[in-house]
């Protein structure tokens, strides 16, 4: 038996069992997932896709052919509608078989700048897959192509894929949907000497033919296929554990996550077996638009957390987390984003717990919240709530911190109310229930009333779950996270502003990342230009290597009217793609006409350097428009 024919077996296999996705949908969940797919879902799903892409650096394309295995929901469906976003089209073709293929009419409708173009292809009725031949274009969304100079090396170029929530479509034609979820394997050819590395099971070495050759036997969606190709090393920080990245890079990465694997144990001990085989980390370069990508079996990670101490981790936590919660069940719509996110975060502040004791996991906590509160305080109060009144055409548009804190914050209450014995074993339960298939919040509800809210009546009602899903305010019967670490910092830092001590008696040479993260989001309007350079000169902030601690201070120090600091924060802006930590100091070079004008001047400069997701985070801010 062939490989092909063996996947498509095990796919076929895996089609046949019960999975709530096959389920048609109700009318609130469907237009949640209409809102961002051409595709036609309820008629035709994707249950394999087949790649077989060659890697252009010169062009910046990929090219080759995707084969989709079908199963038709509607046995009468004559077409199949894919999603597609700027790819260049040369045919299509059906089979029956996967040996014999005939060429299959289609068509390319007309191109939105958000959804992209439908592809609709006709489906003679006994065909059961359809291969595309196509290519992607340069600016596609999904792909960011390095040259030489932007990479850590300077000696060969890298590409990498950012999937998330809807550019998928971008280099691969899908249902690009996240309530789809499909297997998949992969041929990618290489210039010689790079390496590919994918979302999926790895070899160490390409084939005899020289292509790097991939397979991911679990049902993913297609946000979470990855790809990213270039000088790449690989060091291994455990049985399951390990890093990839530049060869500069490596040795500094693996320290940096080297307790990675016991992390991951702990997660299984409290949450249940980790379900995909290995976990590894892709450092990728300094454009990554995110602190991490939860890719299944390969997070893609900034380097903006290598800062040799193991503060950040918890980034690996957050994205490990996703092991269970987005990765393993899926938000069916980006409409029920939190589901993935909210239920991420409160994992990973109960794995913080777990690894560095609750202090520690109470500082994120409460750094977290602040975060809420500053996203809310600029996005729209429509965007407030964890569940839009209207699903976004554009899933980017309205990113934010409201998904992943308060939606951490909702389960929290949720814990408060049931206890942590019953709420981890109807969390384990959620996991085990739904495990590899995507779901909405309206059959989280039904499985919280099934499994708790019936087992302990009075204590939840459904007007408590309105206020927390669908209503804007943060309920005023929220648990809400404390620290006795940061209250410490603010008194300290009031204490210094107010001139009680002196700007030397600050224990700030012991400060973790954290505490300086409080210092800086609590500053008070009330501090004065001199008091901050007075900040800069003693501690030197604005030379810190930090990217986390830079962000921060660079933003109170533009907000005091530093003026001195803006050659270093225009470096920064340059150095850094992360779209967490450069949109706050956007953000807050918008407020005044000077800032502005060099917040134009600077992002013209360094644009090219950002991958195409932040670009449009950040021509979002210097339109004025509301955003995460």
């Amino acid at each position: 038996m062939t490989k092909y024919r063996f996947l498509a077996a095990l796919t076929m296999l895996a089609a046949s069992l019960p999975t709530a996705y096959a389920a048609p949908l109700d009318a609130t969940a469907s237009a949640n997932v209409a809102a961002n797919t051409y595709s036609n879902v309820q008629q035709v799903r994707t249950r394999h896709i087949a790649l077989d892409l060659a890697v252009d650096f010169k062009k910046s394309v990929l090219s080759g052919t995707a084969t989709l295995e079908l199963e038709r929901i509607d046995p009468s469906a004559t077409q199949v509608i894919l999603d597609t976003q700027d790819l260049d089209i040369a045919k299509t073709e059906t089979s029956v078989d996967g040996e014999v293929w005939l060429k299959a009419p289609f068509t390319l409708g007309q191109s939105d700048e958000v959804l992209g173009a439908p592809l609709t292809i006709t489906l003679p009725a006994d065909a059961t897959r359809v291969r595309v031949t196509y290519a992607s274009k340069p600016q596609a969304s999904g792909l960011q192509w390095l040259p030489p100079a932007q990479t850590l090396g300077k000696k060969h170029p890298f590409m990498f894929s950012q999937s998330e929530s809807i550019h998928g479509r971008s280099w691969i034609p899908m249902q690009d949907t996240p309530f789809v979820r499909a297997t998949y394997e992969a041929r990618v050819r290489t210039p010689k000497g790079l390496r590919a590395v994918m979302s999926a099971e790895m070899h160490d070495k390409p084939d005899a033919s020289g292509a790097w050759t991939f397979k991911m036997p679990q049902a993913i969606p297609s946000y979470l296929i990855a790809l990213a190709v270039g000088d790449i090393g690989f060091q291994s920080t455990g049985p399951r554990t390990g890093v990839y990245a530049e060869p500069g890079l490596l040795k500094k990465a693996a320290y940096e996550f080297g307790e990675t694997e016991r992390t991951l144990q702990l997660m299984e001990q409290a949450f249940g077996p980790y379900r995909w085989g290995r976990y590894d980390i892709l450092v990728l370069p300094p454009s990554f638009p995110f602190g991490g990508m939860e890719n299944p079996r390969l997070t893609f990670a900034t380097p903006t957390v290598i800062t040799g101490d193991r503060m950040l981790v918890s980034l690996v936590s957050h994205e490990l987390a996703h092991s269970w919660s987005g990765n393993l069940v899926t938000n069916a719509s980006w409409n029920d984003f939190w589901l993935n996110e909210g239920f991420t975060e409160y994992l990973t502040y109960r794995l913080l717990d777990m690894q560095f004791g609750q202090a520690r996991g109470d500082m994120e906590r409460v750094l977290g919240l602040t975060d809420l509160k500053g996203s809310m305080s600029h996005l729209d109060k429509i965007d407030w709530s964890l569940v839009r009144s209207t699903p976004p055409k554009d899933p980017d548009a309205v990113y934010s911190s409201v998904p992943y804190e308060r939606g951490n914050l909702f389960l929290t209450w949720l814990e408060a109310q049931f206890g942590r014995g019953a709420f981890d074993a109807f969390l384990r339960g959620w996991f085990d229930d739904h495990a590899f298939q995507s779901a909405t919040t309206g059959e989280f509800v039904a499985y919280l009333q099934d499994k708790l809210m019936a087992q302990q009546p009075g204590k939840v009602t459904q007007a408590q779950l309105d206020a927390w899903l669908h209503q804007p305010e943060i309920p005023d019967f929220a648990v809400l996270p404390h620290s006795d670490a940061l209250n410490k910092v603010d008194q300290e830092r009031d204490a210094w502003l107010s001139g009680k001590t002196t700007l030397d008696a600050l224990p700030a040479k012991q400060w973790n990342v954290h505490e300086w993260q409080q210092f800086f989001d609590n500053m008070p309007a009330s501090a004065t230009l001199e008091q901050v350079q007075l900040l800069d000169a003693r501690y030197k902030l604005s030379q810190t290597h930090n990217a986390i601690i830079a962000s921060a201070w660079f933003r109170v120090a533009i907000a005091h009217g530093d003026k001195a600091v803006l050659p270093a924060a225009q470096h920064y802006l340059g150095s850094v793609g992360r779209m967490r930590l450069i949109s706050p100091l956007y953000r807050e070079l918008m407020k005044t006409p000077e800032g502005k004008a060099y917040a134009e001047q600077t992002y013209a400069k360094v644009k090219s350097g950002y991958n195409v997701i932040a670009q449009q985070a950040v021509e979002r801010i210097l339109k004025g428009e509301s955003g995460g």
